[in-house]
């Protein structure tokens, strides 16, 4: 406390006036930022959005936080100015106060670099580039990780930091990291090649031998999917692009096949009939796609006469696919009903040794 006391007695009537002014001058920016936040930002985003100006609006968004920010780097350096104790001129100050705008800049790219940016979906209409969904959230962290990657390139060379020596040094252990790092660069080219070769896109659905569900985020190092069990399944690109993907949702159509056995007791042309009305109802249905439809008597079975189905329905969505499939499976049996025709139960015909009768095993009916 007594130094505190020695300090104090130094301090001069005039040095106390140039402190209050730079507390002034700082309180008078925090209000600016303030009325900055509550209007003229608000002011200015009701503007774009009148004008319907859509990067415009979100170059502003991205740089909302960085200009809050520079009202107090603005009120700062303007405050030391009056600051006895300290003066804009040293060197260290001036350093501090350069990287500050560098990393506003930087923030406010950052921003704009993101999955969700205009900027990306733009590429489309300007230079007529289409760029999948799967390859904006890539693009954009390895934009990000390049303007993080300046950012402190620059910052360090604001401060004398010999960035060229930097990055020379490192090349000294380029072969243990390279060899640390194997994994990595194995996990980033097979995100390349998943990049590169399409095989799906953000929202599908995808099965390879080790995981099932929909596709959710692709980064440097893997792919994260959701299974239908709503778990997240994190998967190495090197993995996944070693592995056969089907891409289930790329199907145009889908596939519905199945045998339907009736009774060994069921007469030609009953049979013969049933066959003709199904065809000619998953023909004539609107849901069911025409291109490839075949109804046919296929075998003979164990215990039943075998009708094969196969047909597919226009919708791919399995909601829909299995609302379609019902229709058609009440249908059948109404067809069925009305030619009197049962379907078969497994039964096992046991023959007596001195072969005069046979007993027949069927499941008991309730």
């Amino acid at each position: 406390m007594y130094y505190n006391w020695r300090f104090w007695e130094y301090v001069s009537y005039e040095n106390w006036i140039d402190i209050g002014i730079a507390l002034g001058i700082l309180l008078a920016f925090h209000l600016l930022r303030k009325v900055f936040e509550k209007f003229v930002f608000y002011f200015l985003v009701k503007i774009f959005n009148t004008n319907k100006t859509d990067v415009l609006k979100q170059i502003l968004e991205a740089y909302e936080k960085p200009l809050r920010w520079a009202f107090v780097i603005i009120g700062l350096y303007l405050a030391v100015d009056y600051f006895p104790f300290l003066s804009v001129e040293n060197e260290i100050f001036g350093r501090i106060i350069s990287s500050s705008w560098i990393i506003l800049i930087a923030w406010g790219l950052y921003n704009l670099s993101s999955s969700s940016s205009l900027l990306f979906m733009k590429l489309n209409d300007g230079v007529g580039f289409e760029v999948d969904q799967i390859l904006i959230p890539f693009v954009s962290k390895a934009l990000r990780f390049i303007i993080i990657a300046l950012t402190i390139s620059v910052i360090l060379s604001e401060f004398d930091y010999n960035v060229g020596g930097f990055v020379a040094g490192l090349g000294l252990g380029g072969l243990a990291f390279a060899l640390a790092a194997q994994e990595v660069l194995k996990n980033f080219f097979g995100g390349v090649v998943i990049i590169t070769e399409k095989p799906f896109t953000l929202g599908d659905w995808i099965q390879t031998s080790s995981v099932n569900g929909i596709v959710e985020d692709i980064s440097f190092r893997s792919t994260i999917i959701r299974t239908f069990a709503e778990g997240l399944v994190t998967v190495p690109n090197a993995t996944l692009s070693n592995e056969a993907i089907t891409n289930w949702s790329k199907m145009g159509k889908r596939q519905i096949t199945f045998n339907l056995g009736v009774e060994y007791n069921t007469p030609k042309h009953k049979l013969e009939e049933v066959v003709e009305r199904i065809n000619e109802l998953l023909t004539n249905h609107e849901d069911i796609h025409q291109e490839t439809i075949f109804v046919t008597f296929d075998k003979y079975n164990d215990s039943s006469l075998d009708i094969f189905l196969y047909f597919f329905t226009k919708t791919t969505a399995w909601g829909e696919f299995l609302e379609v499939k019902q229709n058609i499976n009440f249908r059948i049996m109404e067809i069925l009903e009305e030619e009197g025709v049962s379907v078969a139960f497994p039964s096992r015909t046991i023959y007596l040794d001195n072969g005069d009768t046979a007993v027949t095993n069927k499941p008991e009916e309730e």
